[in-house]
């Protein structure tokens, strides 16, 4: 309000997760845009004029926006210039002159490919969604799409990962069918930075979820520049990641996840006992202390190791790393005891391709999961306490969740021994 009472609007500044997004819509629909433009150029390519190219671009029409579920987002569309003024002209079928509205491609298409559909078949899959806009969404288009989108993930995986610290990484195998091959695993790495931000470091193919393979891809991030171990790695039990964890990052700790180890001893027990163990089981990683969890151990191993032997074993063979989290911060405790962060980030994208002819290639499969991977990664949301990460990565100790002296150490390292 001013002097003469009366009153100024107020424009909000933009909420920075929107502009992410905005931008990363920008791109797409840019090399979409010139994607079609080159089906184009190719089509009148060897057409020359007095020797020289007849078709050839010409700037840009003037800057428009076209209203989308995340707000309005600023395109151009190319020109080009006839030099036998016969009226050929660039539009675009994906952003005609006056469209107005448009939808969200950037998962949609990666998506279909995953779920088998072909390039030619993907414009007849679409139109229902896109209507005529769906026209521009040809073979040669989403071919050239494709081939863009390779070239980002080939960029992407040998990104300088120079001066880049993690504390904590996540790992998980994601299996996917690929040209009636059900072997290949797609090895997928997430790490959060000081700065408590989730951010996805790999995602390379392996067979099975082999010691080589996991060794090829830490390797990868090793050459890219990521030299400092993280403090904690996260997983399954799956054995090939630890080994290569051992190797390449020795002085990493280990946090098996208890997701997984509770459906593997699930499994193990009748199903009406299932709701009974899983309680259990909860009673151990829901505990205060460490003290306190070894003691709920030697109570389900006390309980139901006569009737549930591979039960019992299966809990007891990981015991000091499914209990690592306990050297940890008390607020990471829900984000590290569990590999839920790859979990629930590839929930929407957990491959469900078939064996049909249809299903991507290896290249395809890699690059699709990339860019969905990309798109999930706008939605991950920052490490609970993430100022802590600070005192694991200078080396403070923690017990039970709480930071310890340094008088505290020794005496807290001779226990750990001890036990």
């Amino acid at each position: 309000m001013n002097k003469n009472h009366n009153l100024h609007s107020i424009e909000l500044p933009e909420n920075p997760l929107e502009q992410v997004l905005k931008q990363g819509a920008q791109q797409l629909l840019a090399q979409a845009v010139e994607a079609e433009l080159a089906l184009l150029l190719d089509q009148y390519q060897n057409e020359k004029v007095e020797g020289i190219q007849r078709i050839v671009r010409n700037g840009y029409q003037p800057e428009r926006t076209i209203q989308t579920g995340i707000g309005d987002i600023a395109v151009k569309i190319p020109k080009v210039r006839d030099r036998k003024h016969e009226g050929v002209k660039f539009n675009s079928s994906l952003i005609p002159p006056y469209l107005k509205k448009t939808k969200n491609i950037e998962e949609l298409i990666p998506w279909l490919y995953l779920r088998g559909i072909s390039t030619g078949d993907m414009q007849n899959a679409l139109a229902p969604i896109f209507g005529e806009t769906a026209k521009g969404l040809s073979s040669g288009t989403i071919s050239r799409l494709k081939q863009v989108w390779e070239l980002e993930y080939k960029k992407w995986s040998t990104r300088s990962l120079n001066n880049r610290r993690y504390i904590y990484v996540w790992a998980d195998g994601i299996y996917s069918k690929v040209r009636m091959d059900d072997k290949l695993c797609l090895l997928v790495i997430i790490g959060v930075d000081e700065t408590g931000r989730k951010e996805l470091l790999a995602v390379s193919d392996g067979y099975r979820e082999s010691e080589h393979s996991w060794t090829e891809v830490l390797n990868q991030l090793q050459s890219q520049g990521l030299t400092a171990p993280p403090q904690l790695a996260i997983g399954d039990g799956a054995l090939g990641f630890w080994n290569a964890v051992r190797k390449v990052w020795p002085t990493t700790g280990h946090q098996r996840c208890w997701v997984h180890k509770t459906v593997n001893i699930l499994d193990k027990v009748p199903k009406a006992m299932q709701p009974k163990i899983k309680d259990s089981l909860q009673n151990i990683w829901m505990a205060e202390t460490r003290e306190s969890a070894y003691e709920a151990y030697s109570l389900f191993e006390k309980n139901h190791k006569t009737k549930y032997p591979k039960a019992t074993n299966c809990l007891m063979k990981d015991k000091e790393e499914m209990l690592a989290f306990y050297d940890f911060p008390a607020d990471h405790w829900p984000h590290i005891r569990t590999s839920n962060p790859i979990e629930s980030a590839f929930a929407t994208i957990r491959l469900r391709t078939h064996k049909v002819k249809s299903c991507g290639s290896r290249k395809t499969t890699l690059t699709m999961t990339f860019k969905l991977a990309q798109s999930a990664q706008k939605k991950w949301i920052r490490l609970k306490g993430f100022r802590l990460l600070a005192d694991v990565l200078s080396g403070v100790k923690f017990k039970d969740g709480e930071r310890i002296e340094q008088d505290q150490v020794e005496h807290h390292d001779e226990l750990i021994h001890q036990i």
